[in-house]
């Protein structure tokens, strides 16, 4: 983990620094001033930009083990405000889209498995062949549309989710209210792959020889399907779903602005429009960070799963 999140800090740090552009200079554009040469250098002190790149790499790592991220290039504000703001929102429309993927996947899947070349198994395939094919931002776009069709239709009045996000503590219904359309779609999106990944690894399964023996043995089939079959093939799946959580933490910047939330994604296109290195570098560690220890989690999963599986 930890030589993963150096190289990551490593790679992110030096890149940034190839990106055309200079954040004083759209800084000092955005007052509407003359941005002469004075001016601009003074603005690049200010932001330690002038110092050398391998003191402000080291300045950047040490910052980020001791969680002090600095202040943004852009707003002046500490980056551990500007996350925490967007952080909490994105973590939860992940959370709720994972449970919602998960809810979908995983019984279809197997239900799939089971009755293989059945009628119900060429639903099952058509719908998460449909949910990989169709864009999450799109469906998004068709839920405001039917919500507003539909409620025009039953009361008389349209409706659509707030569009200013309310915290769960604050107002756990209008919170609800307003992100479980995004993570409906992005659940739907996200459980079209996980289905197929259930359905092909409870198959494999259903083939071993154990699974014969115990039929043999007279074990009724919910039996073999709950306690040995399925158990046994969640270990790809496990691990779709946490890479997919994981993206969903900063890559959500489209459907983030078909529902207008002021997410982690967003908060990314705008760091990077306005040159905001400090931000921009933060915000990718952020995300690999996530994607580290889901993967770590993940890890410690496949343990529980296989009892063949043991870290030692």
């Amino acid at each position: 983990m930890i030589p993963t999140l150096i190289g990551a800090a490593i790679l992110v740090f030096f890149l940034l620094r190839l990106i055309p552009g200079d954040v004083c200079e759209l800084r000092l554009a955005g007052t509407g001033l003359y941005a002469d040469p004075a001016q601009i250098d003074l603005c690049r002190t200010n932001l330690g930009l002038n110092d050398p790149v391998i003191v402000q790499f080291f300045k950047f790592l040490f910052g980020f083990v001791i969680f002090d991220l600095g202040d943004s290039m852009w707003t002046g504000q500490p980056i551990t405000y500007e996350i925490g703001l967007r952080f909490q929102l994105s973590l939860q429309v992940a959370i709720m889209a994972t449970v919602v993927a998960i809810g979908i996947s995983i019984p279809l899947g197997a239900i799939s498995a089971i009755k293989q070349d059945t009628w119900i198994d060429y639903v099952v395939r058509a719908f998460s062949i449909a949910g990989i094919a169709m864009p999450s931002f799109w469906l998004g776009i068709l839920i405001i549309l039917g919500l507003l069709i539909l409620t025009q239709a039953w009361f008389g009045t349209p409706w659509m989710p707030p569009i200013d996000y309310v915290a769960p503590w604050d107002d756990p219904w209008r919170n609800l209210t307003q992100l479980i359309w995004p993570a409906v779609a992005t659940g739907y999106r996200y459980s079209a792959v996980a289905t197929r990944m259930t359905r092909s690894a409870l198959l494999e399964v259903l083939r071993e020889d154990y699974i014969r023996t115990a039929r043999a043995k007279g074990l009724l089939e919910k039996v073999i399907i709950n306690r040995h079959a399925l158990k046994n093939s969640m270990l790809p799946v496990v691990t779709v779903i946490g890479i997919e959580f994981a993206f969903l933490m900063g890559g959500l910047v489209v459907t983030e602005q078909v529902f207008n939330l002021n997410g982690l994604g967003k908060l990314f296109v705008e760091s990077v429009l306005n040159n905001d290195y400090a931000l921009t570098q933060a915000l990718v560690m952020v995300v690999v960070t996530v994607f580290v220890f889901t993967n770590f989690i993940v890890d410690l999963f496949y343990a529980w799963l296989d009892p063949r599986i043991r870290y030692s």
